[in-house]
């Protein structure tokens, strides 16, 4: 079960040109961004850890998007 509201992300897509977007795509999208999230937020927190703190900070987030996309 995705933890992202399928309704935000159809409504992101639609405000990005999608005229419709279908349940199945819809269901892609969600999928592939938990996805990313998930690696930004790993590489995130390895820069974090590695300046010696816990909390992830916005650079962090910043630094670690140059890596993952």
């Amino acid at each position: 079960m995705a933890d992202l509201p399928i309704a935000a992300v159809v409504r992101i897509a639609k405000k990005n040109g999608a005229e419709r977007v279908g349940s199945d795509a819809a269901e892609v999208l969600v999928a592939k961004t938990e996805e990313y999230i998930a690696q930004l937020t790993k590489e995130a927190n390895k820069l974090a850890m590695h300046a010696g703190r816990k909390t992830i900070k916005e650079e962090d987030v910043d630094m670690a998007a140059e890596k993952v996309a």
